[in-house]
């Protein structure tokens, strides 16, 4: 993963967006099992505590569960990992769609700069 944070947002709320994309793109496959806290906030080079009170927010949001004596885990529910995934891509798309606003274009004009970029970087695998 990659950990390298902003200045203008808190470490925590990063860390939960990092783990919520790995989670949704499938890089965290469901029912893997996560590092230790301790041996994740050292990876990220965080502190303990931060990394506790992001994994405690993905637990809140029914990304990860805790197992008492075996660690934490994520979600094996396909239906909350492929619900978060249309929640990213939603949130993705919103910043693009403002950011193409900004530059003044409209819908026609982003479906066609869309279809050309499509047209020149075709992708077999898409």
């Amino acid at each position: 993963m990659n950990w390298t944070f902003r200045s203008d947002l808190p470490i925590y709320t990063q860390l939960v967006d990092r783990f919520v994309q790995g989670i949704a793109s499938g890089a965290m496959a469901p029912g893997a099992r996560l590092s230790s806290v301790r041996d994740l906030a050292t990876e990220a080079g965080v502190n303990p505590n931060t990394m506790q009170r992001a994994l405690q927010e993905l637990e809140r949001q029914g990304l990860v569960y805790s197992q008492r004596t075996a660690g934490r885990y994520v979600t094996e529910d396909t239906e909350r990992i492929s619900s978060v995934r249309k929640t990213v891509a939603r949130t993705e798309l919103r910043r693009f769609l403002a950011a193409m606003n900004e530059l003044g274009y409209d819908k026609d004009e982003i479906i066609n700069l869309f279809s050309e970029e499509e047209t020149t970087h075709a992708d077999p695998g898409m």
